[in-house]
C-alpha cells in the first residue's frame, strides 16, 4: 500500500510543533531570565568585533562612495575609459584602504594635538586646586561676612557634612577600596578589550565594504524569497528610509560637533578662557547628543573656569549661550535639515527614554530611532485614515469640531476664524 501525504495534517502538524517550542522557549525566558541574559551576553562578547566592524563599515561607507565615484569613476566616465569588474574591485579595495589611512590619521591628528594639551590643564588643575580652594574659602568668608545672620547655619551645616563625609570614608570607601581597585583593573582591561574589537573590527569593514553589494542583493534575495511581493517592496522601502534617517542624522550630528568644537576653540581663545582646548573638547563631544548635550558639556566646564576666574566663567556662558544659538538656528539646520522629522517635544522623550534605558549611548541613537518608529506609525496611521476615506493630513484635524458622518468631512470647531465664519454663512443664508 502506497503512503499518501496529507497535506492538512501536516500543516497541523507543523503549527502544533511551532507553538510546543514557542511555549518552551517562553517559559525558559520567564523563570530562567538570568541564564538567557547571559548567554545572550555571551553572544554579544562573541560577536562585537563583527558589530564594531558593521558600524566602522557603515560610517566609512560615505567616504568610499566619495573616492569611486567623484575621484574615479565620474573622470573615467568623462574621458569614455571602461573598467571591468576585476579592475572595479581593486579600485574598490584601494578606496577602502584609503578611507582608513583618511580615518586612522584624522584621529590620531586629534589625539596628538589634544591628549597631551588635556593631560597639561588636568596636571595644572591638579597643581592648582589648593589656590582654587581657598579662593572658595575666602568667597564662603566673605559671604559670611556681609551675611552674620548666615554663619550660624552654615557652621550647623559643615558640621553635618563633616561628620557624614568621616563616616563615608571609615565605613563606606575603606573597605571598598579593594573592591575599586578591582575595577579600576577591570577597566583598564576593558579598554584593551574594546581596543582589540577595532582592531578586527577594521579588517571586518575592509571585507564588508568591499563586497556590500554582494550583502545588499542576498538580503534583498532572502526578503523577496519570504515574503509576498508586495511586502518585500515596502519593507525594502522602509530600510531605505531607516539608511537615510540613520545615515544623514550620524553623519550631520558628526560634523556639526565638529564645526561647534572648533568655533568654540576659537571663540575660548578669543576671550582668555582658561584650559581653551579641554574646554572645547568636552563641548565638541557631549554636542553629538541633542538638546541637552550642549548643557551637559557647559556646565562642567564653566565650573572648572569658576574656579579660575569668575568673570571669565560669565563670558564663558554668554559665549556658549550664543554659539548654542547659532547650532540650533542656523548650522544645525544648514547640516541636518529635516532628516528626523520630529518636533521638539519628541526629540526630549526619545533622549530621556532611550538615554535611560541605554545611557550614554542610547541619548545619542534615540532620536533617529524615534524619527523611524514615529514614521512608522504615521505610514500605519495615514493608510488607516485612507481606508475609511478620511481626509489622511493632520492640519485638516487640528482646528476641527468633529467628522461629518454623511459627507465625511471635518467640521469645524466654532471656537476658531473658520468655525465663525462658517456659523455666520450659515445665519446669514
Amino acid at each position: 500500500m502506497k503512503f499518501r501525504w496529507d497535506n492538512k495534517y501536516l500543516h497541523w502538524g507543523i503549527t502544533a510543533f511551532l507553538v510546543i517550542c514557542a511555549s518552551l522557549l517562553f517559559y525558559f525566558g520567564i523563570f530562567h531570565m538570568n541564564t538567557l541574559l547571559h548567554g545572550i551576553h555571551i553572544i554579544k562578547n562573541i560577536m562585537m568585533p563583527v558589530i564594531c566592524g558593521a558600524v566602522i563599515a557603515y560610517l566609512l561607507s560615505p567616504i568610499v562612495n566619495f573616492l569611486e565615484h567623484k575621484c574615479i569613476f565620474e573622470p573615467l566616465e568623462r574621458k569614455k575609459i571602461s573598467l571591468n569588474r576585476r579592475k572595479q574591485r581593486v579600485i574598490r579595495y584601494v578606496c577602502v584602504f584609503l578611507a582608513l589611512i583618511f580615518a586612522g590619521t584624522i584621529i590620531y591628528t586629534l589625539i596628538a594635538m589634544i591628549v597631551p594639551s588635556i593631560i597639561d590643564s588636568i596636571i595644572n588643575i591638579i597643581n592648582n586646586s589648593p589656590r582654587y580652594i581657598q579662593n572658595i574659602e575666602h568667597w564662603i568668608e566673605r559671604l559670611l561676612e556681609d551675611n552674620p545672620d548666615l554663619e550660624a547655619t552654615a557652621f550647623d551645616m559643615f558640621t553635618r557634612l563633616s561628620s557624614k563625609a568621616e563616616v563615608w570614608l571609615t565605613q563606606d570607601l575603606l573597605p571598598q577600596l579593594k573592591d575599586l581597585l578591582q575595577q579600576l583593573s577591570s577597566g583598564i582591561f576593558d579598554v584593551l578589550i574594546f581596543l582589540k574589537n577595532i582592531l578586527i573590527g577594521a579588517i571586518i569593514s575592509v571585507y564588508l565594504i568591499a563586497d556590500k553589494e554582494g550583502f545588499i542583493g542576498q538580503g534583498k534575495m532572502f526578503l523577496y524569497s519570504i515574503l509576498p511581493l508586495d511586502k518585500a517592496n515596502h519593507m525594502i522601502s522602509n530600510l531605505r528610509f531607516v539608511h537615510k534617517t540613520f545615515g544623514g542624522f550620524i553623519s550631520g550630528k558628526i560634523i556639526d560637533s565638529f564645526i561647534i568644537g572648533i568655533l568654540c576653540y576659537i571663540g575660548t581663545s578669543l576671550i582668555g578662557t582658561p584650559y581653551a582646548i579641554l574646554v572645547s573638547v568636552i563641548v565638541g563631544i557631549t554636542n553629538v547628543i541633542p538638546f541637552f548635550g550642549p548643557y551637559l558639556g557647559a556646565v562642567p566646564c564653566a565650573f572648572l573656569i569658576l574656579l579660575v576666574n569668575p568673570m571669565q566663567c560669565l563670558y564663558f556662558i554668554i559665549f556658549i549661550l550664543i554659539l548654542q544659538q547659532f547650532d540650533g538656528n542656523i548650522l544645525g539646520p544648514k547640516i541636518l535639515g529635516e532628516s528626523t522629522g520630529l518636533s521638539s517635544f519628541m526629540v526630549i522623550v526619545a533622549i530621556l527614554l532611550f538615554g535611560g534605558v541605554f545611557g550614554i549611548l542610547g541619548m545619542f541613537i534615540g532620536v533617529p530611532v524615534m524619527a523611524v518608529i514615529y514614521a512608522a506609525f504615521k505610514s500605519w496611521r495615514s493608510k488607516k485614515l485612507t481606508e475609511k476615506s478620511l481626509p489622511p493630513d493632520e492640519a485638516s484635524y487640528m482646528e476641527m469640531d468633529c467628522i461629518d458622518e454623511a459627507t465625511l468631512q471635518p467640521v469645524p470647531c466654532p471656537e476658531t476664524a473658520k468655525g465663525r465664519r462658517e456659523e455666520k454663512m450659515k445665519e446669514e443664508k
